[in-house]
């Protein structure tokens, strides 16, 4: 076999560094965005953020509707100025290659930053009260109830055992019969002679701790120490403490009927009853265990001037960076001294990581404005007006591909007069209408909602009845799609959702 030379002319996709940073950078969140950029600022001398725009930040959200149109194009640009004055215009700035090799690598070409330890104020500030709180678990809540209780070492050490058993929602998970067992097999004989009655007084101590309802070992007998604690001249007491000790399964059917036969009370005295025990908690651990509440900073901002749809862009979820005027006047000699070459680096990746997030800004406005533009009657009108719309829409509308338009949408919000939607929300598939046209299933499960709440209680509709509601509309949806739209909105069956007039 002979060896030979031969020249092919081919196309492939070529993924530089500098696309691949503004393929990760365009799919971060924002909090994930602000991250980045507070790490860039922390690595990179040569990036800083305008003072000006710091202090325009803290009010631009109070006042983003009254804003102009030429107000908000200011916002959607990363201070190209100062870019183009101290770096394009530079005798330094053509020793500096404007593209790196395909199979390259930042390190390759920079060098390595150490962080600083000084940090942006705008940014930092901004975390102070997340890192100081400290949410306090139900557990910490009964443990504190059981330090002040006078109770002997060994009954303390049964409570201990009982509380731990308890989970989020206030319910005891373990059975007493186990605390019985771990006692007896320990080798502290006055530990082996714990009887199963004194472990079973010490819980009853403890599910008088607050919440009332803790401790309990199930929804019967959480909802008879709840009735327990009220007063004893409460009217109907006695009749929902029968129900929730003996008919809680039929009133868990909604099986009125059934349940005034069995009480003997009237249809009055039965409403009354079910709204006294509906009053109370069947997790009553909730109460108490709470989580971090998780923040949605708006990517762009959405209003109307003078009947014609804004989009800009929020400053908070995206600063303006430009280069440091100081130590871009440091390079002006064309040596190759190790400090000089440190910063003509960083310099560059400061260039290309202020033009990746104006790519991002500028993807994320073109996308957005195209959705204002074909959702305006659901801005205007609400769900019901909400037009089918898939990702290939968007795509063809902008010019780019459906992965960009993926990434764009996910983990992006926008601020609207009726509230703040993630930018998929505003993607649905669609259903035939009788005329022809297309609903999409977001308008769809609105109208499933109001239907529901227009219903008679004692007489809700049902699947069946809500297909034959639509389409009487022109809206032709199968009963089981009906029924996955009303799980998907948490309404419960028919036969769940059937009150008392």
């Amino acid at each position: 076999m002979k060896q030979a030379l031969q020249l092919k002319i081919g196309q492939h996709l070529t993924m530089t560094p500098q696309l691949q940073q503004a393929i990760r950078l365009l799919q971060l969140s924002t909090l994930d965005l602000q991250q980045e950029i507070q790490e860039a600022l922390d690595s990179n001398p040569m990036l800083e953020v305008g003072e000006e725009d710091a202090a325009e930040n803290t009010e631009t959200k109070a006042e983003h509707d009254a804003d102009s149109p030429a107000k908000q194009e200011t916002s959607e640009t990363v201070s190209a100025e100062h870019e183009d004055t101290h770096v394009a215009d530079s005798d330094w700035s053509e020793d500096i290659p404007d593209e790196l090799a395909t199979d390259s690598q930042w390190e390759d070409t920079f060098q390595t930053a150490t962080p600083t330890s000084t940090t942006n104020n705008d940014f930092s500030d901004s975390h102070f009260e997340a890192n100081d709180t400290a949410v306090e678990t139900l557990q910490d809540h009964l443990n504190w109830q059981l330090n002040l209780t006078p109770m002997s070492e060994l009954d303390q050490l049964i409570a201990a055992n009982i509380i731990d058993g308890i989970t989020p929602d206030g319910y005891l998970s373990i059975e007493l019969e186990a605390i019985h067992e771990h006692f007896i097999s320990q080798d502290d004989p006055h530990l082996q002679e714990t009887e199963l009655d004194e472990i079973e007084a010490v819980l009853r101590r403890v599910q008088q701790f607050d919440p009332p309802g803790v401790a309990a070992r199930d929804l019967s007998e959480c909802l008879l120490l709840q009735l327990d604690q009220l007063p004893t001249d409460t009217p109907f007491l006695k009749e929902a403490r029968k129900i929730a000790s003996q008919y809680l399964p039929i009133l868990g059917s909604h099986d009125y009927k059934l349940l005034m036969r069995k009480t003997r009370l009237k249809e009055p005295q039965l409403q009354a009853v079910v709204a006294l025990i509906q009053s109370l908690n069947p997790k009553p651990g909730a109460t108490i265990t709470t989580s971090h509440s998780e923040y949605v900073i708006p990517d762009v901002f959405v209003s109307q001037d003078k009947g014609i749809w804004q989009v800009r862009l929020s400053p908070e979820a995206s600063p303006r960076l430009r280069i440091n005027d100081s130590y871009a006047d440091l390079i002006k000699r064309a040596d190759n001294s190790p400090d000089n070459t440190y910063l003509k680096s960083h310099l560059q990746e400061a260039r290309w990581f202020i033009k990746s997030i104006l790519s991002r800004n500028e993807t994320l406005l073109k996308v957005t404005r195209e959705i204002v533009a074909r959702q305006q009657d659901f801005l205007e009108e609400g769900e019901e007006a909400m037009r089918p719309m898939v990702l290939h829409d968007i795509a063809e509308a902008v010019d780019m591909h459906e992965s960009t338009i993926s990434r764009v949408t996910t983990q992006k919000y926008m601020h609207t007069p009726r509230g703040i939607f993630e930018l998929k929300y505003f993607f649905s598939s669609h259903v035939s209408t009788d005329s022809g046209g297309t609903c999409s299933s977001t308008a769809i499960r609105a109208l499933i909602k109001k239907l529901v709440a227009a219903e008679n209680p004692a007489k809700p509709l049902s699947d069946n009845k809500i297909t034959q509601l639509l389409d009487e509309q022109g809206i032709k949806v199968a009963r089981r799609t009906i029924a996955k739209y009303r799980e998907s909105l948490n309404i419960p069956p028919s036969n769940e959702r059937k009150r008392l007039v």
